[in-house]
């Protein structure tokens, strides 16, 4: 399988890692790519986030926090004037 590149700033992001790393474009592409791969795998979801400053913090989550907001709450916040 191969991989055409058209974009001219994409091709020349690709030669300047190839030169910073000594490695080949073909290796530079492969080595991004699977950094790519390997950071969304490890980033927190926006619940972890959440999770995680609440704890920072010391904010317990309540039944009523955990209680979504009627409908007519984001009318209201929206409504014009």
């Amino acid at each position: 399988m191969s991989i055409t590149i058209d974009d001219p700033e994409t091709e020349a992001l690709t030669t300047q890692l190839a030169k910073m790393t000594g490695l080949s474009v073909n290796d530079a592409v492969a080595l991004a790519v699977g950094e790519a791969i390997a950071r969304r795998r490890t980033a927190e979801s926006p619940r972890q986030a959440a999770e995680r400053l609440r704890e920072q913090h010391g904010i317990a989550m309540s039944d009523t926090a955990r209680t979504p907001l009627a409908r007519e709450a984001f009318d209201e916040m929206w409504r014009p004037g």
